[in-house]
């Protein structure tokens, strides 16, 4: 009884229940995952990739050098530079120290020393997966990324909330 009137309590001044936490501490092979996922799934992604197949069926059909070298350019350019942006990225002081995420039924917030942002589950515009993690894009270019190893137990857990809060239309996940 005294918990259903703490936790009324809470709600009446704003503060949700907290239903899952955990901290996300970012690499560069989980940028880069996320960041070749994000590329491939955009059109500039597929159609670098396919005019970079087309550069090498052209150059098979007319050994015409120009043709070869343009294809591996084109096939590679993308990768090569999201490798390199990554790692970028992980130089940045904000990068060194890990992400604490709550999980309510309003939304989540993500804090990072005195830095706290919260999102509601209405500004989550999709849930998808990629080998290394589960993302929560917040924007066209804006996402949250949850690496799969570094959340262990807790993976089903988070899928679930997302399941439970985000429209189903939204979310794109393989477990």
């Amino acid at each position: 009884m005294e918990n259903e009137t703490e936790v009324s309590t809470q709600e009446q001044e704003g503060e949700a229940e907290v239903e899952l936490s955990f901290p996300v501490q970012m690499n560069a092979s989980l940028l880069y995952d996320y960041l070749l996922h994000h590329a491939y799934t955009g059109s500039s992604g597929i159609l670098g990739t396919c005019f970079g197949l087309l550069g090498l069926i052209a150059y098979a059909k007319t050994h015409f050098i120009l043709y070869l070298i343009l294809g591996i350019i084109l096939i590679l350019y993308l990768p090569v530079t999201l490798r390199y942006r990554a790692g970028l990225q992980m130089l940045q002081p904000v990068m060194k120290q890990p992400l604490n995420y709550e999980f309510t039924e309003q939304g989540f917030t993500v804090s990072q020393g005195e830095v706290k942002q919260s999102v509601r589950w209405e500004q989550c515009t999709k849930a998808v997966s990629t080998s290394l993690s589960i993302v929560v894009y917040t924007g066209k270019n804006n996402a949250s990324v949850f690496p799969r190893k570094q959340l262990g137990g807790q993976l089903t857990d988070l899928l679930a909330v997302i399941a439970r809060y985000m429209d189903p239309k939204k979310v794109k996940i393989r477990y």
